[in-house]
């Protein structure tokens, strides 16, 4: 074990035992801290003590020694309600495409309660293999149970590439997956692609701020691991005659890995539209003039039936809450419309927009940068514009 506690040097604080994420890894024994078989060695607890009781032998860690042994693409299959999340059939279209430059399978991995189902839609979608992991336990996504789970498949598969949607599901146990099978993972990318002379996986996503698109390589370790921003890839057309091998797979589920128990799931009922799955988006910048106006945009997204979202202006300024910000650091979308009213067009709202199908820009400046990503540009005052678009459409779908 690459963790261990000197009995001599440990004063029974207990501290270890307050940062390890991991119920019943480190235990207190006659008054010391002792690690137990369910440590995954991620190291939290090493910083957390005073004395330097924990050691923390990096050397043990595992090695790229057989790279050769990892083959496979991989794309985490993330449902709900027996519902493919869009962001994975996107991902099952980049992989199909990352494993034919490879020479390799594309995998897709179905992890629920009663989804067998699911598998015909993921070999429509590209996928030769469907590794199907079902029980009671991954009824409803649970960090725990999905992380074990996952880290099973990956130890005894052993998969060359592993892509996860950057949802807030993939984004939970994707780092944990990680952490426990000891390898790295790039976050929110935008793109990849295979280097043609190594056949590692070049993985591309915006840094400082979206100043700076860095490309990350992971040349040593296995598998080569990503989340991947939904609505930046494209999705393929799905072949319903497609079929493949469904591999299922029967994780070992301890209680150390039930950190929480699901009761129940309530239904959010507020009146919204989630912004990654609408057709039709109508965002608002700081052109709106304040807080007061934003119903302008939420008037017209109700009337067109679609979602109302924004800035990041408009969400630093505190206007809107931060689940409507479209761009870099919000949601990227890519919708059929996107009617951007009052945003300047930065760099950074673009990079989480200009994918959409059909753009519509409503600026009183005619040299705002978003007219140069427009198929329409409005140079008109959004006060005025805006309610007219609102009473026009009113009129048409009655």
């Amino acid at each position: 074990m690459a963790i261990s506690i000197k009995k001599d040097d440990c004063v029974g604080c207990g501290l270890c035992l307050e940062s390890c994420p991991y119920p019943g890894a480190i235990v207190m024994e006659s008054g010391r801290a002792v690690i137990t078989d369910k440590c995954v060695e991620c190291g939290a607890c090493v910083d957390s003590c005073g004395t330097g009781a924990i050691e923390f032998e990096e050397t043990k860690r595992k090695t790229g020694a057989d790279l050769e042994q990892y083959k496979g693409v991989w794309v985490f299959v993330e449902n709900r309600k027996k519902r493919i999340a869009n962001v994975a059939l996107e991902l099952l279209g980049e992989g199909r495409k990352l494993a034919e430059q490879l020479g390799q399978e594309l995998a897709a991995v179905l992890i629920g309660f009663d989804v067998e189902e699911l598998a015909k839609e993921c070999f429509a979608y590209g996928a030769d293999r469907v590794y199907l992991v079902e029980g009671h336990a991954f009824a409803n996504y649970s960090t725990g149970p999905y992380t074990a789970a996952f880290s099973q498949l990956i130890e005894k598969y052993k998969p060359n590439i592993v892509l996860f949607g950057a949802t807030h599901d993939g984004r939970d146990f994707a780092a944990r997956v990680a952490v426990r099978i000891y390898t790295g993972l790039t976050a929110d990318c935008t793109e990849l692609s295979i280097d043609p002379e190594t056949g590692l996986l070049c993985q591309t996503r915006p840094a400082f701020g979206g100043n700076v698109m860095a490309t990350i390589l992971t040349p040593n370790h296995r598998p080569q691991m990503a989340t991947v921003r939904p609505n930046v890839m494209k999705r393929r057309e799905p072949d319903y005659r497609r079929s493949g091998e469904i591999v299922r797979f029967d994780a070992e589920i301890s209680d150390g890995d039930l950190f929480y128990r699901i009761k129940e799931v309530v239904e959010h009922t507020a009146k919204t539209v989630n912004l990654e799955e609408a057709d039709i988006i109508v965002s608002g910048g700081r052109g709106i003039g304040g807080p007061e106006h934003y119903h302008l945009i939420e008037e017209l997204a109700e009337v067109l039936g679609g979602a109302a979202g924004a800035s990041r202006a408009v969400v630093d300024a505190g206007w809107v809450p931060h689940y409507r910000q479209v761009g870099q650091t919000g949601k990227t979308v890519a919708p059929k419309l996107y009617i951007a009213c009052g945003i300047s067009g930065a760099i950074q709202h673009l990079a989480g927009m200009q994918t959409s199908d059909f753009i519509v820009a409503i600026n009183k400046d005619p040299e705002a940068p978003i007219f140069k990503v427009a198929n329409i540009g409005i140079c008109a005052d959004l006060h005025k514009a805006v309610p007219y678009l609102t009473e026009r459409f009113k009129e048409l779908l009655k």
